[in-house]
């Protein structure tokens, strides 16, 4: 079940891995841009959240690492495609990722000693 948070928006994260790679003065920028996007795709950022330069498992296009940003916001569905479309134009992106975050678990109260022993004897 999908999230509503405004009228007709859902809410997503973004992963995106940033291709900084002799310019960590730029990212900054980058982060401007891509909160930009989002808003004229018709979405709203809630929160960005900068996790810094990670080393990659495997060496992939020349590159050994990149810097990890997860943007989480609310946007209407047709918008993911709108953003996708425009970050494969984005040089200064080396991956991306939108997903719906899981949905809240619900909080259980821990069962008191005599409720167990009855939900075990009742078969």
């Amino acid at each position: 079940m999908k999230k509503k948070t405004q009228k007709n928006l859902n809410k997503y994260e973004a992963l995106i891995i940033l291709d900084t790679a002799g310019r960590e003065d730029a990212e900054k920028d980058i982060i401007e841009r891509i909160q930009k996007e989002i808003q004229q795709a018709g979405g709203k950022v809630e929160t960005v959240q900068k996790m810094g330069p990670k080393p990659f498992a495997r060496t992939t296009s020349k590159r050994t690492a990149g810097s990890y940003v997860n943007f989480i916001f609310a946007a209407p569905g047709k918008a993911i495609a709108e953003l996708d479309a425009k970050f494969h134009l984005d040089t200064d992106l080396f991956r991306w990722q939108i997903t719906e975050p899981l949905p809240e678990a619900p909080v259980r109260e821990p069962r008191t000693g005599e409720e167990a022993k009855t939900e075990r004897t009742v078969s």
